[in-house]
């Protein structure tokens, strides 16, 4: 009898290490196991999960490919019209495009042993190129007018060069002198320093932001692009940066509301911001030729009341 008892028993240790998965979870094994044993499975969805993933990805790369499939007309116009402004933005563009697709596709190195520096510094040169091209454009929009040259070129990106170099100092200091985690946010315990640090990039955000919007509804809206593209950019991003600041302040307090909030405004960010810049600042010009152009921008000039004087 004992014999009989012990043979039953090594025939249900067998039959547990032959049998230990539902059959939904062998296929699901099965499936992990044949596209690489997890390993894109991983890169898909872990860390932030994979509608985060989903809502970076797939806005970014459809905007890379409208740029791909305009290209060559773009180029044409580009060359024809020899606006400095607009070739170096353009080449920014294309340049800060595919380094953020790089970004949301490789969010999986957060969370990944030993990824923390190349994410950190993937993440630092990502967000400093969409910077350049935010910080470009609003020095561009306080010169007051579509300046073109050599003159107009060097001192817009002399500007952005500057606040943006600085800018990464500071972030490339703090981050790995000081070892203060600026672009992870799945630590569980809070870093005050770090949201500190990202209250006070989002408050002169906010700030630069706020004066443009102000100027756009006071007496000297004139001194500014007469463009409601251009108004409505500035109201987005005002708006944007004052929510992603609320979001900081509050993680910054220990609150995770903020940190949910943060996470839907730096989604949001990347994954728009790129497509919002371009239907602004480029769009018009691959889309209109000159003469059409200048009927554009006479009619948005009068929709906007800027020829009200010369009825008076």
């Amino acid at each position: 009898m004992r014999g009989l008892k012990e043979a039953l028993q090594v025939v249900a240790e067998a039959t547990e290490v032959t049998f230990p998965l539902s059959s939904k979870e062998s296929s699901s094994a099965a499936a992990a196991e044949a596209i690489g044993g997890g390993k894109y499975e991983g890169w898909l969805w872990e860390c932030h999960g994979i509608w985060h993933s989903l809502f970076l990805i797939i806005p970014t790369a459809l905007f890379l490919l409208y740029l791909a499939f305009q290209a060559k007309k773009s180029v044409s116009k580009l060359f024809n019209g020899r606006s400095h402004i607009i070739i170096a933005y353009y080449i920014f563009l294309w340049v800060v495009t595919l380094l953020n697709l790089l970004w949301c596709s490789l969010q999986a190195w957060e969370c990944t042993s030993g990824k923390e520096v190349a994410w950190s510094i993937l993440s630092l040169f990502t967000t400093s190129g969409m910077l350049f091209l935010e910080v470009s454009l609003m020095a561009f929009l306080l010169q007051g007018n579509y300046a073109s040259g050599q003159e107009a070129l060097t001192r817009t990106f002399g500007i952005s060069g500057f606040i943006v170099g600085v800018d990464i100092f500071l972030k490339g200091l703090y981050t790995f002198g000081f070892g203060i985690p600026l672009f992870i946010d799945n630590n569980e315990e809070s870093h005050r320093v770090k949201w500190g640090l990202w209250v006070v990039h989002r408050l002169l955000l906010t700030g630069v932001y706020g004066f443009i919007f102000c100027v756009y509804r006071s007496r000297w809206r004139e001194r500014l692009p007469a463009r409601p593209a251009f108004y409505n950019y500035i109201t987005i991003m005002f708006f944007l940066n004052g929510l992603a600041l609320f979001a900081c302040a509050l993680a910054a307090n220990g609150a995770a509301f903020g940190l949910w909030l943060n996470e839907i405004t730096t989604v949001c960010y990347h994954a728009l911001y790129l497509p919002l810049l371009y239907v602004t600042f480029l769009a018009d010009f691959f889309q209109e030729d000159d003469l059409n152009l200048e009927n554009v921008y006479y009619s948005e000039m009068k929709d906007a009341g800027f020829f009200d004087a010369d009825w008076e």
